[in-house]
């Protein structure tokens, strides 16, 4: 997301031998800022130097803060634009500054080096309490262990966040501020790290009660599915699915009217079990799961299906799933001539 503010700040530009400084005006009524770069990295993307914030009436420093790797861009005139946030990896100004907590009153972000996700920019959050600017730790980290800047919604008062790891994770947070300290209520965690089974993880906190909730979705899309057999349950409409991966190892999946996935075999790919048994005479697949077993049936005659269904056999007891026949895509005929690592022909 691109937010782009129109603050300016004007930097005066001043030369000694062994640093270039940059007086920082115009962001602020109460205060003025000192951006000082390191003889040798002013044209580098990294910049060494330090970040000093001042009282504008007195003169009084109250902030200074040194890092290795400033990142800021100067205008042919000298003026540079602040509040920049190109969510999350794209620019963010050195000095953000605007209300973090909802109070009415600006605070300021003040840029430390690169500290978050993937060498993004980090923040150190300083809230204006009691008409002076104040570290806080709690706002920091949420400018430090993510990506890049936190996002503020002055609608909704809330702070969002986002982090992630490789292509295959991603964590979008919500927060509301109680006492000054920004506190979760909605994390989001999606996870595509077992494609083609998507996963999304949902913790709320809602009147000082938390919930955690999981599903798990199957994009039959995925680039290496190959779809054996599939249909519908008479009783619920839920989804009977066989597939193979990449031609190398069969998969069973039920799949609710919504989508959500409610039972997958084998669960993990380092399953000890994970076979199935193909009965080429009865015209089976069967499966084990924990104290269940799993038999998916098909009977017809002269190319054409007349019953279909799962048999399920649980400590004795067995229940009879039949499939709608108008739903039929496939066939579990197809699986006498292939070949699969966890597939066992009898």
């Amino acid at each position: 997301m691109k937010k782009n503010l129109t603050l300016l700040l004007i930097f005066t530009f001043l030369n000694t031998f062994s640093q270039t400084k940059y007086e920082i005006k115009g962001f602020s009524e109460k205060y003025k800022g000192l951006l000082t770069i390191e003889k040798g990295y002013e044209n580098e993307i990294f910049k060494k130097g330090s970040v000093v914030v001042f009282d504008s009436k007195t003169n009084t420093k109250i902030i200074e803060i040194y890092s290795d790797e400033l990142t800021f861009e100067l205008e042919t005139i000298g003026v540079v634009k602040t509040n920049i946030l190109e969510l999350p990896y794209g620019e963010q100004s050195i000095l953000i500054y605007k209300d973090f907590n909802f109070d009415g009153i600006k605070d300021l972000a003040i840029m430390d080096g690169q500290f978050s996700c993937y060498h993004g920019p980090s923040f150190r959050i300083y809230l204006e309490i009691n008409n002076k600017l104040t570290f806080s730790p709690e706002f920091t980290r949420l400018a430090q262990e993510y990506c890049g800047m936190f996002q503020t919604n002055d609608n909704t008062k809330t702070i969002h966040t986002i982090t992630k790891s490789g292509c295959c994770w991603h964590q979008y947070s919500t927060f509301k501020v109680v006492n000054n300290i920004p506190t979760p209520t909605l994390i989001i965690e999606e996870s595509a790290e077992n494609a083609p089974f998507y996963s999304t993880t949902t913790t709320e906190w809602s009147n000082n009660k938390k919930s955690k909730k999981t599903t798990k979705t199957l994009d039959l899309e995925y680039d290496g599915i190959s779809q054996i057999l599939s249909f519908n349950l008479i009783k619920n409409q839920k989804q009977v699915v066989l597939f193979s991966m990449n031609d190398q190892e069969l998969n069973y999946a039920l799949i609710k009217p919504n989508g959500v996935v409610e039972f997958s075999f084998p669960l993990e790919t380092i399953q000890e079990n994970h076979n199935f048994t193909l009965n080429r005479k009865d015209n089976t697949l069967t499966f084990k799961n924990r104290n269940a077993t799993y038999q998916i049936y098909q009977k017809g005659e002269e190319n054409k299906i007349n019953s279909i269904g799962i048999l399920v056999t649980v400590n004795g007891k067995k229940y009879d799933l039949k499939g709608e026949l108008s739903s039929i895509e496939g066939s579990l005929e197809t699986l006498k001539n292939i070949k699969l690592d966890n597939l066992i022909s009898k």
